[in-house]
């Protein structure tokens, strides 16, 4: 058995977490989960401690989830791991890259940054604006700056006023000023028309490593799974490779998922993920990435 110890960040009983645990221990004999709720970061000792067990004496460790959710809470908790790698563990992905990415505002700017095509997108906090931007889109989805798979998201329709979440009879400042209630600082895109499907585009170590469709199965705008959709294989052309690597490649992610999509004028980047999933990896590209992404730690840790 290898003796590095590596411990994995991530919800307790979930897949993915306990996949990957499950795949550092029959290489290591060492298994490891912790949920960042039973972290205390003591800046006076120095110490990380996790029920019993000191995280700056580990070898390694990997944020596979931070929380459920994403929320500005999911910053601070990410911040209590950079006392373990001031210790000289390390962290996987780093945690400067991962506070860049789970804000989707941080991602979007440095995505529009580095010329990544994205759809149109507005941020303001005035309501006029907001409105102004949702009528100029025609259609436009309100996306929450903390959120993943689609949650919390409003679909917003200049026409017709009605969308996800909405009532056909509010009008468009209405539905900006529910929505605002909760999100003071709105992030508003242009509804891009798919064509039943999106990509994921899977990249390991800045290595591409290959891609899955999320397929819209029914009448819901998005292609999520938790609203009906399903994983598939796909094969994008080298030109979307090469965008989604550009993207990837702004981050520096150790493991991490490019979210794509192809349109009429071509390829488009939505998000690049800040932990990327296994599952879509499993049933829609029929690859272990749980075994991948711990054997190269292991070679990265042994280095």
């Amino acid at each position: 058995m290898n003796a590095l110890r590596i411990g994995v960040i991530g919800i307790p009983g979930k897949w993915s977490t306990e996949v990957l645990a499950d795949a550092l221990e029959s290489r290591t004999g060492f298994r490891l989960v912790v949920s960042m709720h039973d972290v205390c970061a003591n800046l006076t000792t120095g110490k990380l401690m996790a029920n019993g067990t000191n995280l700056c004496e580990l070898d390694g460790l990997i944020v596979k989830k931070i929380s459920q959710q994403y929320s500005p809470a999911t910053l601070d908790r990410i911040e209590l791991l950079r006392l373990a790698e001031h210790a000289g563990v390390r962290v996987f992905s780093r945690t400067e890259t991962i506070i860049r990415m789970i804000d989707r505002l941080g991602c979007t700017m440095t995505l529009r940054n580095g010329g990544i095509p994205m759809p149109k997108t507005v941020v303001t906090e005035n309501r006029s604006e907001a409105i102004q931007a949702i009528e100029d889109f025609g259609c436009a989805v309100m996306k929450p700056l903390y959120s993943t798979k689609a949650r919390g998201m409003e679909l917003v329709n200049a026409a017709s006023q009605a969308g996800m979440g909405s009532l056909a009879s509010e009008s468009v400042g209405e539905v900006v000023d529910r929505f605002r209630a909760e999100n003071p600082m709105m992030y508003i895109q242009q509804k891009i028309d798919l064509p039943g499907r999106d990509l994921g585009m899977v990249f390991l170590g800045g290595e591409y490593l290959g891609t899955y469709a999320r397929v819209n199965q029914g009448e819901a705008w998005n292609t999520t799974i938790q609203s009906g959709g399903r994983y598939a294989a796909h094969t994008p052309p080298q030109s979307t490779i090469d965008l989604a690597n550009r993207a990837q490649s702004l981050f520096g992610m150790d493991f991490t998922t490019v979210d794509v999509a192809d349109t009429e004028n071509g390829p488009i980047v939505f998000e690049v993920s800040a932990f990327g999933g296994f599952r879509g990896v499993k049933e829609g590209m029929e690859i272990d990435a749980a075994t991948l992404y711990a054997d190269y730690v292991l070679k990265e840790v042994a280095k």
